[in-house]
Formats: structure tokens, sequence, C-alpha cells
């Protein structure tokens, strides 16, 4: 009975044992399971796109949601914010994400000065707005892809502005300038195949440096003086030139009025005369009554008294006064 309720006992630890031994098992397998499943599932932010790397080479690249992925590392996921707009600074840094803009008290003139095309030094503050439109490029293609955008846009901005005048950098070229070094970065940037698009280039402040700035504003108020007065001298000029011209072009106009005048008068009493000749050569008799008769019908009416005189009287007889006949209207 003793030995019999020993290998009882015996086969109570063994089943012990065994339990046990099942219970260890089981325990990492469901652990195993469990990270499984959760290094198999990523998500993917609204603002991000996932490059998926499989075995170290390029498998897919991924949007916003839930997705899965090969464990223990045979997939690689790196995620990149393809929908975000970013920037680097230059000249300053600003803090805080909210609220109003608090910029660094730290100097950074290494960045900002730069020396101009005419040997001037300007003091120019700007940044540079990015996407990455291709998040693989940006991740594989270059080493350090943020640093090489700020040496980029560095090296282009110092290239554009030294061929610049400060005065044009200061006040009326900044735009045009901006544009200049958008084009350039972007450029530079295409040939390096980084898979970055710049948004836009913004000169945040443009001033000349300290030593010098009451002397430049100075220049720039005389500057500003000399384009008022050439512009109210032009404001004369538009005024007085176009009035004078007016008054020229009227004369002209006036004085070939007369000429015209005068050459039609003098040509229709040209034919008329040619007119009336060629009606004496046809009828010369005719012509000649008609034009005697013609003529003392103009002057008669003129003549104020008539006296008619006798070849055989020794004195003058007033014979005919006609005047009176016609009611002294001629007198």
């Amino acid at each position: 009975m003793n030995f019999v309720k020993t290998k009882v006992e015996d086969a109570k630890i063994v089943g012990k044992d065994i339990v046990f031994s099942k219970q260890i098992v089981i325990v990492p397998v469901v652990l195993l399971l469990i990270y499984v499943a959760f290094s198999c599932a990523y998500t993917v932010e609204t603002e991000e796109s996932a490059v998926v790397l499989r075995f170290g080479k390029l498998s897919s690249i991924e949007t916003s949601g839930l997705h899965f992925k090969l464990p223990f590392g045979i997939d690689k996921v790196f995620r990149v914010k393809t929908e975000r707009i970013l920037k680097e600074e230059f000249g300053f840094r600003t803090s805080g994400t909210s609220g109003r803009t608090a910029y660094s008290n730290k100097s950074y003139n290494e960045e900002s000065l730069i020396l101009t095309g005419d040997l001037n030094v300007s003091d120019l503050e700007w940044i540079v707005q990015y996407q990455i439109s291709d998040a693989s490029k940006f991740l594989f293609n270059i080493k350090n892809p943020v640093a090489t955008i700020r040496d980029v846009s560095e090296a282009s901005t110092r290239k554009i502005i030294g061929n610049a005048n400060v005065s044009g950098v200061l006040t009326t070229e900044r735009a045009t300038l901006a544009d200049l070094i958008h084009k350039e970065i972007q450029r530079i940037l295409n040939n390096y195949d980084i898979g970055v698009r710049i948004i836009t280039v913004k000169f945040q402040d443009a001033n000349p440096p300290a030593k010098v700035k009451a002397a430049f504003n100075d220049v720039n108020e005389a500057e500003q003086q000399k384009e008022s007065l050439i512009q109210k001298a032009r404001e004369q000029y538009n005024k007085q030139v176009p009035k004078a011209r007016g008054e020229a072009k009227k004369t002209i106009q006036e004085a070939e009025g007369y000429a015209l005048e005068r050459v039609n008068k003098a040509e229709g009493e040209a034919n008329r005369f040619l007119a009336v000749y060629n009606e004496y050569k046809k009828y010369p008799e005719v012509t000649r009554t008609r034009l005697y008769l013609e003529t003392l019908e103009k002057t008669i009416p003129q003549v104020k008294e008539v006296t008619l005189l006798d070849s055989s009287c020794e004195g003058v007889t007033s014979l005919l006064p006609l005047n009176s006949f016609n009611g002294g209207a001629n007198k």
C-alpha cells in the first residue's frame, strides 16, 4: 500500500511539473504573439508618408492610415512629414508655437551679414519655406538633407545678394532678389535630386549694419527727397509739354486752314476768270456788252449825282439828279 501511495504521489508531482513546464512555454509564446501583433501594425499620420524598406530595399511608400508590415526587422518604416510646410530661418530664430512669435536674443551675425556687389554690408534676415515632395529621395539620396538645404540656401543668398547693390537690397529690389534666390536654390536641389520643393523665400528684415545705420538713413532720406523732386519735375513736364504741343498743333492747323482757304479762293477766282474768258472767245461782243452792263449795275448805285455835259455848251448844267430818284438812299 505504501508503494502504491508513493507512486501516486510521484505521478502527481510529475503532472504538476508537466503543467508548470507547459505554462513556462505558453507565456513566452503569448508574449511573442503579442509583440508580433504590435510590431506588424503601424499608423501613419495625416501629414506624413511612410517609407517601407524590406531587407534594406525600398518596398513601398504608404499614405496616412493603419498599415501592416513584416516583423523581426524584415520591414523597416520611416515616417516623413510630406504634407507639412517646413522652414529654415537665417539670421534669427523664433521660439513658441502659439501666440506672439518670440525672437531669440542670440546674435547670428555669421548668417545675416552679407557683402553686396557695391562692397557694402547688409544685415539680412530671411526664411526659406519648403515641402518634401519625394520621401524616399529625401531620406536616402542625401545624408543630412536639412543641413544641405541650409547650406544651399545660404550659398545661393550670398551669391545673389553679392551681385546686387545695397540700396536695392534694402529698398526696392527685395522681391526680385528673393525670387532669384528661390530659383537658384531649387535649381541646385534639383541637381542633388533631394526630393524637396521650395515654396518661397522671404526677406524677414533687411538693414544696414548698426554702425552705419544712421549714415545710411541720411542717404536714404536724401534719395527720397531726390525722387520727390524728380516726380514734381515730371508732373510739371507732363502739364506744360502737352499744353504747349496742343497750342502749337492748334496754330499749325489754323495756318493750314487759312492757307487752304486762300488757295481755294485764288483757284476759284482763276477758274471764274477762265470761264469768263472762254465765253468771251465764243461771243466777244455779247460778253463785252454784258461785262459793261454788269459794271454799270455795280457802280451807278454808288454815284450820288450825275452830270451830263454837252459839247456845244459852254457851261455845265445839272440835268439828271439820280440820287433824288432812289429816295436819297445814297446820301
